[in-house]
């Protein structure tokens, strides 16, 4: 038997994983024009204008508007639907609470609906259960880099004629059976945090083919207040907005890191699918489901386990498997957003609980338990391997022989040390 690194074994890898190093001379250049230019403020400059029109060119849109963060592209394309207080919106547990907290922030009631098991994203059964006479919007969570059902959640929006925004933070530039992701909705929503497949540290995105939504997105963005059409600043609140606006800084890197991205996301692609054809056939042990035609930017790389068919625990697994040499993350976002401590009791604006308890709602509204079963049930079997665009091949092939060597031996041993 090959003695697992756990208990005393060699490792199968001793020399660090390649590191992503995502900046380099493309983007000290741009960033040094910008600071040359002696002005960061985007509506009199150039690059985020010029970021943004190449974006537009590269996803085959009409609109498209800068702001600070993924979480603030969210609240832009929840800004442009003029949506009441208390109206829901649909979601996913699993993602990040920069996806739900835009719902609050426009006295919007979260509403979630389970995922499905074998890519984690939004299942559009579910979906349509939880609709009732207020829901007014689906945001759907490309989770992963794996695009949802996006064919059967357009059939149900348009069925019950509600809006879709796409969440793409963990999905740039990733086909669905020929669409790009963020273009099937009526809105597209990106980050460009630093884990993301292109980054300024951070930044944010929304897309659009509405000339409706785009123009409440680029008041949206600037407190109400137009720079548009000839970047002229126009006092006139037209409405309640926060200030989202991106500087010339993040423009400048961006504007490099766009012409990488199709390279990204394909080499990403490549070694997600390498490591998913080596490990697809052990027993218990259940990569992301791959789907005809749909395409898988793999954000990072998860890995649920079935605890009773591989005969130990996922914690016992990620030790052995860090113990061989493999780089392991924890589950994300480590349980359904729904059981945090904000939503769960419904800290808010004060002591007030608002939008949870305002009249216009109208209704009780809980947070528990059993809500989405199997979100519950993935967040307790699964964990992560990251993977970038510098890795090799060679890399994939240690981190399969690390996980067919524990899964092969762990249980045997385990059960010898019992």
């Amino acid at each position: 038997m090959s003695r697992l690194a756990l208990f005393g074994g060699k490792p199968v890898r001793t020399k660090p994983f390649p590191k992503r190093a995502p900046f380099g001379p493309d983007e000290e250049r741009e960033v040094l024009e910008a600071l040359r230019s002696q002005n960061l403020f985007f509506p009199t400059g150039s690059k985020v204008y010029r970021f943004i029109e190449e974006f537009k060119k590269l996803f085959n849109v009409k609109y498209a508007v800068a702001s600070t963060s993924g979480t603030a592209a969210i609240h832009v394309a929840l800004g442009a639907l003029n949506l009441n207080p208390g109206d829901e919106v649909i979601t996913s547990p699993i993602t990040d609470m920069g996806t739900v907290a835009p719902i609050l922030l426009q006295n919007c009631i979260p509403v979630f609906a389970d995922v499905d098991i074998g890519t984690y994203c939004i299942d559009p059964e579910d979906v349509e259960r939880k609709i009732t006479d207020k829901t007014r919007a689906i945001i759907v969570v490309h989770c992963w880099g794996q695009p949802a059902d996006m064919y059967r959640i357009m059939e149900i929006a348009r069925k019950h004629d509600l809006y879709v925004i796409e969440d793409c933070a963990q999905a740039h530039y990733v086909h669905y059976k020929g669409r790009l992701t963020g273009t099937m909705g009526d809105l597209g929503a990106f980050s460009f945090q630093m884990s993301k497949h292109i980054t300024c540290g951070d930044g944010g995105l929304t897309i659009t083919n509405s000339e409706e939504f785009a123009r409440r997105m680029e008041l949206f963005i600037d407190k109400g207040c137009d720079w548009t059409p000839d970047r002229r600043y126009r006092l006139k609140y037209e409405f309640l907005a926060p200030c989202y606006r991106m500087t010339e800084l993040q423009g400048a890197v961006l504007l490099a890191q766009l012409r990488k991205l199709p390279w990204v996301v394909r080499r990403r692609q490549e070694l997600g699918d390498l490591l998913t054809k080596k490990i697809s056939n052990i027993p218990g042990l259940h990569p992301l489901k791959r789907i005809e035609g749909v395409e898988c930017g793999y954000w990072s790389y998860p890995i649920r386990i079935e605890e009773e068919v591989l005969n130990v625990s996922r914690d016992l697994f990620m030790k052995a498997l860090s113990a061989e040499g493999i780089p392991v993350g924890g589950p994300w976002p480590g349980k359904p957003l729904y059981l945090y401590s904000m939503l769960k009791n419904q800290v808010t604006y004060g002591d007030s609980r608002c939008p949870f308890s305002c009249p216009r709602y109208g209704r009780q509204i809980e947070y528990r338990e059993g809500l989405c079963p199997r979100a519950e049930m993935l967040e307790q079997q699964h964990f992560t391997i990251p993977i970038n665009e510098f890795y090799a091949e060679e890399d994939i092939e240690d981190i399969a022989e690390a996980i067919h060597k524990v899964a092969e031996y762990l249980p045997e041993e385990a059960e010898r040390r019992i």
